[in-house]
């Protein structure tokens, strides 16, 4: 279950609080030392508690009510944008829209669309880098599929481990209701989420694009 503590998500609460000890131990022996050694490592972990902290903050977002509108489920930058045959839950031609998540990206996922659950599926595999599209196929992955029974709509939302990410976290399963921009999971430490979209979706980003997941509009169904 989601918990969001002061401004960071509580997947990252562990470690923010060890890194913290750790830098107040490592401050007090620089304080007794002075140890120009001592003094540069000390620095570069305060520097680490701080990318700790920047990494796992949960921001609050504008959730888009506009009907129709299919919202970034991730943090990042759009790598790629194409047409494929989706195979395990839309079964049919999709548009695939690849996103990159880096180390400074929040990365905390949210649902592209309000509907429930209807397919969960989780692969192990490697940990090779999450901008390789070769990532797709062969990194630890989950794929969950949504759909919304009040206009039938279904997509596929895919959360690739990258090379330093290494633990998805899913806080829904199957069955469960989503509302748009809902939380849904963490990746920790770099990752990529795919979208895939039925046809009728009229894209309302390119490749290259910088989203925000819950507020970037990633395209609109068509009537």
């Amino acid at each position: 279950m989601h918990k969001k503590i002061l401004f960071f998500c509580s997947e990252g609460l562990l470690y923010i609080v060890a890194l913290f000890i750790i830098c107040i131990i490592t401050t007090a022996f620089t304080f007794l030392y002075s140890n120009p050694i001592l003094i540069g490592f000390n620095i570069l972990l305060w520097l680490l508690f701080l990318e700790f902290c920047y990494f796992f903050r949960d921001p609050d977002r504008n959730i888009p009510q506009e009907p129709g509108a299919i919202i970034a489920p991730a943090d990042g930058k759009i790598i790629s944008i194409n047409k494929m045959k989706e195979t395990e839950f839309l079964k049919s031609e999709s548009i695939k829209v690849s996103i990159f998540m880096n180390v400074f990206n929040v990365h905390v996922n949210r649902a592209p669309i309000s509907g429930r659950i209807e397919y969960y599926h989780y692969n192990p595999g490697k940990f090779i880098s999450a901008f390789k599209d070769k990532a797709s196929l062969d990194n630890e992955q989950v794929s969950i599929g949504i759909h919304c029974e009040e206009d039938g709509k279904k997509v596929l939302l895919k959360l690739i481990a990258g090379l330093i990410a290494r633990r998805i976290v899913l806080w829904k399963r199957v069955g469960d209701e989503l509302r748009k921009g809902e939380r849904i999971s963490i990746i920790k430490f770099g990752s990529r989420v795919e979208l895939y979209l039925p046809l009728n979706v009229e894209l309302k980003v390119n490749k290259g694009d910088w989203v925000r997941a819950g507020e970037t509009i990633i395209g609109m169904i068509i009537k």
